[in-house]
């Protein structure tokens, strides 16, 4: 006999065409209403997951929690999915998705005492393969989703899903919707009831939906007459994910394998609103940075460990990352009240970074005579070589016609360095920037100590110029940029050519109202390109006064020991871009900044990055993972970084980038996505003008946005084992400060190191459920089995870790046991 699973459900977008506070009245009504129909009708089921809402229910409405506790252990009310909420599925990073799922398990244990093994995603816009691993490791063994609702995302409908390290879950995509209008519940049960199908386990979700609703009567009594009609014919039950995906296991050995992802959908979302995006991950950075310092001094009691003003700004990451928030398919007041939620977590973690900096400077002695000392924290427990960057101010301020030039050292030995212009504009001998190169200690603070030294004036940066183009040589880096273009034409590492000329060129690309892009996978249509400002239009965009003399629109703005800064100013119709690229003394990669003044409407903004790989193939990091990625022209999503990678003697091109997401590439060119002119929440529906003809509407991102890049070349082999790590560097970059220590105290000893070039450490924080253990989170990103010791120094502990290509590892530090064991993804 045929058994229809009905899954009775009321999808609540917390935030969408409104803000939170009526996300979270709706969720109180429709949380209501949906206790008193469990109470009322036997054998109904309601099944609700985000433990967002129930937080809300918890806070707002004490007494129907109450009673939904008692409903959940009478299985009258079950709770789904049981992660924090039904996140973006492919812009989180993986540690992100790992805190949707603990949050969310951990809150649901405590509350309800269950946890959920079907996992839920309804509505997201497209599934990273990297879910799959995470999901396995933290006790699911199915996944319950719709999108990409156009097609069918895998081989068919239910399919085992695989993920990049082997682990496999059971996968069922809703074909039909999971909602229903008020009242017509029945009819879609009905039409299942009478389709013509060889499947013997069916499942369909039915209730009021996206603004919440779920049950009504009209439908639970149309419902129970229909399962009372079809009785002994076709079995009909109210259910649960979890009764359905055990009656689909019984068959698991005929259905098709999956091993790719889920994408791409609405493929627009992957750039709109890139002020949430860039927030988001800034978030996401300073997050995991502050913990791997704070657990570093608390592991040595620096401090005691701040989990709760910590659990305060994961709960606005946590948030920050829903799909209708991240993708940026949300009103204008919604992302408003999103950037100032992330600005609320960024506040608390700035605060715990500087208290754990403090805490790590202990024993770092005092400055001597003449000395600046600049401390740099590594949170990585591997050294890091690269930039550091760091301001100060003088003792006291110089007005004489003077440049005090600051000259950096470690351990009594000169370093490169320079100066360069700092934030201020204050026209005096005081404010100092200096950068400077080095290689810092892993998971420890850095000593540099700066002296001065006194020049007659500022040395002016000098241009190379061969041909009338801007000329950059070192042992291993040739760089070309074209003065009449503003466009790098060459870069050349030892001696091998990797880009064609016009590189970083800003496309103008045709585009329309719509946030999500329901009609296409792809944007090609070029509308036109930034040209080069002319001397005076860039002298007076640039800010400088009619008096002053006229300037080049490419020009070398600084030089010294460590780098060369050149700049160029763009235009289109009425946007302007900053174009400013950092070129090293050493080493070949090349940091790109593009500030862009965006005032283009229902149009794209790309870069071109036309590589000589016209054969390569295209892979992005994704959650936990590296994805391949199509080279016709889609849009595709990646994270920290891309790369092309030629199919004939392996030359590949890395580019990390701060914050953004979306992307394409055909032909051997890259072109990163930085922006869109999209309306606020509109879409096609039937024939009807997609906005509004008799007045104003505003645009998603229109003013000023600042990117940045980083750019490097070399073999295969050793760009993928080195591009995980460079990425991570750069987003969670060591923290620097000039600071005068008082001498007090013992230095702390390194907290955590590895001692393999390529394993990642995601995660040092303290765990959920104890105030003495800490979990540590590794992985494997280049899908090459490898192993790694381990070490906790200044416990003399060790252990040696195998991982699976991929393979996502979890360690528990026992202070009081004194153990260092793997343990579950859940800490368990």
């Amino acid at each position: 006999m045929r058994k229809i699973h009905l899954l009775s459900n009321a999808h609540l977008d917390p935030v969408w065409q409104w803000e939170w506070e009526e996300g979270a009245a709706a969720a109180v009504s429709t949380f209501r209403a949906a206790a008193a129909f469990c109470e009322e009708y036997e054998g109904y089921i309601f099944n609700h997951n985000e433990a967002l809402l129930y937080k809300w229910i918890e806070e707002y409405e004490p007494s129907l929690f109450r009673k939904i506790q008692g409903l959940v252990q009478a299985g009258k009310w079950h709770i789904m999915g049981g992660w924090y909420l039904q996140p973006d599925c492919n812009m989180p990073s993986g540690e992100s998705i790992v805190r949707q799922i603990l949050l969310g398990r951990t809150y649901f244990q405590d509350k309800f005492g269950v946890k959920p093994t079907t996992a839920i995603n309804f509505d997201s816009f497209g599934h990273s393969r990297g879910l799959v691993q995470l999901m396995r490791k933290a006790g699911f063994d199915s996944y319950l989703f719709m999108r990409p609702d156009d097609r069918v995302a895998g081989p068919a409908q239910e399919f085992i899903w695989i993920g990049f390290d082997g682990s496999e879950v059971l996968a069922h995509q809703i074909q039909d919707g999971y909602n229903t209008l008020l009242g017509q519940a029945h009819i879609k049960v009905k039409e299942r009831v009478n389709k013509q199908s060889s499947q013997e386990v069916e499942l369909v979700l039915w209730g009021v939906g996206n603004h919440g609703g779920g049950p009504s009567r009209l439908d639970l009594n149309h419902i129970s007459d229909l399962i009372a009609s079809t009785k002994g014919t076709v079995e009909v039950l109210h259910s649960t994910p979890e009764a359905y995906f055990a009656d689909l296991a019984k068959g698991a050995d005929a259905l098709p394998r999956h091993e790719r992802d889920l994408n791409p959908r609405f493929v627009g979302c992957y750039t709109s609103m890139i002020r949430i995006k860039q927030k988001h991950r800034l978030l996401e950075n300073e997050l995991y940075q502050t913990e791997k310092m704070l657990s570093s001094a608390a592991l040595q009691g620096y401090l005691r460990y701040p989990k709760e003003e910590l659990n305060d700004a994961f709960h606005d990451l946590m948030v920050a990352e829903f799909h209708d928030i991240l993708p940026g398919t949300s009103i204008q007041p919604a992302e408003e009240a999103s950037l100032r939620l992330m600005d609320h977590g960024l506040e608390i973690a700035s605060r715990l970074k500087a208290r754990a900096f403090f805490a790590l400077s202990s024993g770092q002695r005092e400055a001597g005579e003449g000395e600046y000392p600049i401390l740099v924290y590594n949170p990585h427990p591997y050294p890091v070589r690269g930039v550091f960057e760091c301001e100060f101010m003088l003792a006291d301020q110089n007005w004489q016609d003077q440049f005090s030039m600051p000259v950096v050292y470690q351990d009594g030995v000169r370093i490169p360095s320079q100066a360069e212009k700092e934030h201020s504009n204050l026209s005096l001998d005081w404010r100092k920037r200096v950068v400077f190169e080095a290689q810092l200690s892993p998971s420890a603070m850095n000593r540099f100590d700066c002296k001065i030294d006194l020049l007659p004036s500022k040395p002016k940066p000098q241009a190379v110029l061969e041909d009338g183009d801007i000329h950059f040589r070192t042992p291993s880096l040739h760089v070309v940029i074209n003065t009449q273009t503003g466009l790098l034409d060459q870069y050349v590492v030892e001696g091998i050519p990797y880009l064609k000329a016009g590189a970083f060129e800003p496309l103008v690309i045709i585009d329309n109202g719509d946030p999500w892009r329901m009609d296409t996978d792809r944007f090609e249509g070029v509308k036109g390109s930034f040209r080069l400002m002319s001397p005076e239009e860039g002298t007076a965009f640039s800010g400088i006064s009619e008096s002053a003399h006229t300037l080049p629109s490419v020009r070398v703005i600084e030089d010294g020991e460590v780098r060369t800064v050149i700049e160029s100013l763009l235009t289109y119709g009425h946007s302007a871009v900053v174009l400013t690229y950092k070129l090293p003394r050493h080493g070949t990669e090349i940091e790109i900044h593009v500030r862009v003044f965006w005032q283009e409407k229902d149009t794209m903004l790309k870069l071109a990055i036309p590589t000589v790989l016209d054969d390569g193939s295209y892979v992005g990091q994704t959650i936990y993972g590296v994805q391949s990625l199509e080279t016709d022209g889609t849009e595709v999503v990646a994270q920290k970084w891309t790369a092309l990678v030629s199919g004939t003697d392996l030359r590949t091109v890395t580019l990390i980038n701060d914050g953004i997401y979306g992307s394409d590439s055909s032909n051997g060119v890259m072109r990163p996505s930085l922006l869109r002119g999209a309306a606020y929440t509109a879409h096609p529906i039937l024939d009807r003008p997609l906005m509004p003809n008799d007045r104003f509407s505003p645009r998603i991102d229109q003013g000023e946005r600042m990117f940045r890049f980083w750019l490097n070349a070399g073999h295969k082999s050793e760009r993928l084992a080195s591009i995980d790590r460079e990425a991570l560097q750069w987003n969670e970059k060591p923290y620097a400060l000039s600071f005068f220590p008082h001498g007090e105290g013992q230095i702390p000893a390194a907290a955590v190191q590895l001692d393999d070039d390529v394993i990642q450490m995601t995660t040092f924080k303290q765990a959920e459920q104890s105030d003495d253990k800490f979990i540590l989170r590794l992985f494997e990103p280049t899908g090459q089995a490898r192993s790694t010791v381990l070490s906790i120094p200044h416990m003399d502990m060790k252990i040696r870790l195998d991982f699976h290509g991929f393979e996502v590892k979890t360690c528990k530090l026992d202070l009081k046991m004194r153990t260092l064991v793997e343990c579950e993804l859940m800490e368990e």
